[in-house]
């Protein structure tokens, strides 16, 4: 995400969270992220619906990024006999979850050409669950190696390079 559309986005969370769904508006918004009207416009043409589109999909993906790293980390440290089993057994499920919980993320994120976002939520399920039982080289506290893990082996040809053009600047 560009810093312009996700300093935006974190805005519209913080007028959200300060105002309520109902209250918030766009001219609150931009007041908040430092930014025009037009910028607001120009970045989330589908306005205030899309921007809160936009940080409801933002702060899910936050608190369930957050879950998975806090819950599942400590769990794994210190009572890894009690969680693995469970996972095997619920694996198919918890994929299936996690899957049909990123396939609108890749939707709107965009994929690279050829790849069905559907497929590539699986294949990220897949990953992500893959990683929680054997993280490998990754310190998973460390928030800098995660995100570069996500986007060295997650992401890295599934997801475009770069956030699709969104029209002139």
């Amino acid at each position: 995400m560009d810093d312009t559309r996700q300093r935006i986005v974190e805005a519209t969370y913080a007028c959200v969270s300060r105002s309520g769904l109902g209250k918030t508006t766009v001219e609150e918004v931009a007041r908040q992220a430092e930014v025009s009207r037009a910028t607001v416009y120009r970045v989330f043409p589908g306005g205030r619906d899309e921007l809160i589109d936009a940080a409801v999909s933002w702060a899910t993906v936050d608190f369930f990024a957050n879950l998975a790293l806090e819950v599942l980390q400590r769990v794994m440290l210190n009572e890894p006999e009690k969680l693995l089993p469970a996972l095997t057994v619920e694996s198919t499920r918890v994929r299936q979850w996690i899957a049909a919980f990123l396939t609108p993320y890749l939707g709107q994120r965009g994929v690279v050409a050829g790849v069905d976002p559907a497929e590539a939520a699986d294949f990220l399920a897949r990953m992500v669950l893959s990683y929680i039982v054997a993280p490998g080289r990754w310190d998973l506290d460390d928030p800098a190696q995660v995100a570069q893990l996500v986007r060295a082996e997650l992401l890295a040809g599934v997801v475009p390079a770069s956030p699709p053009d969104r029209g002139p600047a």
